[in-house]
């Protein structure tokens, strides 16, 4: 049996690993004083003084509707994007695993390999020729057999992790990996928002649609008084003619809120993950009400909370790690390889381990030295691409934090419109009374008539718009806060 060993001196593997790490640990970086929202003192106030975070509400208790519920559990199986979102994280999980494995040694087998050397009379082998000759053989001139060779080899290679770049790697993957988690809860966080605005618009219609209908028949009887009227003389046709074009504008807003009534479920399908079909909803829009009992945190939850934030901060994490990444590559580098078998030229020989047995053990230490700048310069841009994702992290969570204060001042100014909103309902519901009892005694006319019943119809639709406005306005200060995925 052989042995041939190559090793670079134990003291030196030594003395090389013994040094320092290269990279710095993470540190998140100062986002800056924000201990409150800007603004909204009644709004805040209201919210700030209880004790449950709002995002930390599952989404099951934030709406309490047993319809929406179910809409939500069907699309957070069936939705396409999150299944999507789903198997993104598994390569990114897998792609963590493989950083793992830089660690270890590889392993590898070569099966039973056979080789066999052809030479011509002309071939550079003049040596062997020539002992042949000393021999007293003749020499061959044509594609004569020179040697053949018989072999079966375990091979293994291990790379020493001395510098950190393997530890690098796993930190990066690791972020990767958390970071594709992320985007996951945002895709759920944004589905969830989008099917429950969804659903709201689609009470909305409904509840538009029931206001256009009793305005419609409320139009009807108008105009059956003054047909009566005009049998008797007491108006002209004009008048009949102006109510029955009222009542046509009011019977021409159903097929058109109608028509959004379906494409809103087409669209509410398709987030669900399937086609086109009726979705039965028996909630009505004035049943629906959110009541302020939790509270929006401070701004700083927002980096745990919302998934875009915490996304943002491990692209940073995963800027940090390449940076210690390409330090690494700049420094020495010691494998460590080795290979056993049999090998052997004649076959009845070849499977004799103490004849035909060999073992090689060797090490390399590998230094880059001149690379085009390559090793520098990527290094270089490395820094930048870091220094690049800590200004994207703190654009990210000032947006976080422009995101609540928008919603919370549009609740707030939402609620005064709609405490208005209701006393113009109540002045405009008088004057339809009002107007139809003096058309009926004979002191006002058709055109007074039929001006408060539209003002009235103005006045129900826009009602029923800012209850949904303020609806969504809660989804989404729900979903500012980074709930929708727990």
């Amino acid at each position: 049996m052989r042995f041939s060993k190559q090793i670079i001196p134990f003291s030196l593997i030594l003395i090389t690993a013994i040094g320092c790490k290269v990279g710095e640990s993470y540190k998140r970086p100062d986002v800056g004083k924000a201990d409150s929202y800007y603004g909204l003192n009644n709004q805040r106030d209201s919210v700030l003084d209880y004790q449950s975070n709002l995002s930390d509400i599952n989404w099951r208790d934030y709406f309490e509707d047993s319809t929406l519920i179910s809409l939500i559990d069907t699309a957070l199986t069936n939705n396409i994007d999150l299944r999507k979102s789903s198997k993104q994280n598994e390569i990114s999980y897998q792609n963590l695993q493989l950083s793992k494995a830089n660690f270890y040694p590889s392993f590898g087998f070569s099966p039973l390999e056979y080789n066999r050397e052809y030479y011509s009379e002309n071939y550079n082998n003049y040596g062997s020729n020539r002992a042949r000759r000393n021999h007293g053989e003749d020499v061959p001139t044509t594609l004569y057999t020179e040697r053949s060779a018989y072999a079966l080899a375990f091979f293994a290679s291990w790379e020493i992790d001395i510098w950190g770049k393997f530890k690098w790697q796993k930190e990066a993957a690791r972020a990767s990996y958390m970071q594709s988690e992320e985007f996951q809860k945002a895709v759920q966080t944004a589905l969830v928002a989008d099917i429950a605005s969804t659903y709201y618009n689609m009470l909305m219609i409904r509840s538009q649609i029931a206001v256009a209908e009793r305005n419609l028949e409320l139009g009807r009887r108008t105009l059956n008084i003054v047909k009566l009227q005009f049998d008797a003389d007491e108006t002209t046709s004009l008048a009949i003619q102006q109510t029955e074009s009222q009542i046509l504008r009011a019977e021409s807003l159903i097929p058109r809120l109608e028509r959004d009534y379906i494409i809103l479920e087409n669209q509410l399908n398709q987030l669900l993950g399937r086609y086109p079909q009726p979705i039965d909803i028996e909630q009505n829009l004035e049943d629906v009400v959110f009541v302020d009992r939790y509270s929006t945190g401070v701004p700083v939850d927002l980096i745990n909370n919302r998934p875009d934030v915490a996304a943002a901060e491990y692209q940073l994490i995963v800027s940090n790690a390449k940076v210690g990444i390409t330090q690494a590559m700049k420094y020495p580098s010691i494998v460590l390889r080795g290979s056993a078998g049999l090998n052997s030229f004649q076959f009845q020989n070849f499977l004799d381990p103490m004849g035909s047995g060999f073992a090689l053990i060797n090490g390399a230490l590998f230094q880059p030295l001149f690379q085009n700048r390559k090793l520098k310069t990527n290094h270089l841009i490395a820094v930048t691409e870091k220094q690049i994702a800590e200004l994207d992290f703190k654009d990210k969570f000032i947006l976080a934090v422009r995101d609540v204060s928008d919603a919370l001042i549009t609740i707030e100014k939402l609620q005064e419109e709609y405490g208005i909103a209701e006393e113009r309902i109540a002045v405009t519901s008088k004057g339809v009374q009002d107007a139809s009892l003096l058309f009926q005694s004979g002191f006002a006319n058709y055109l007074e008539v039929i001006n408060a019943q539209e003002d009235a119809l103005r006045s129900e639709l826009e009602l029923v718009d800012l209850k949904r406005q303020l609806f969504l306005a809660n989804i989404e200060l729900y979903r500012s806060l980074g709930g929708g995925w727990k």
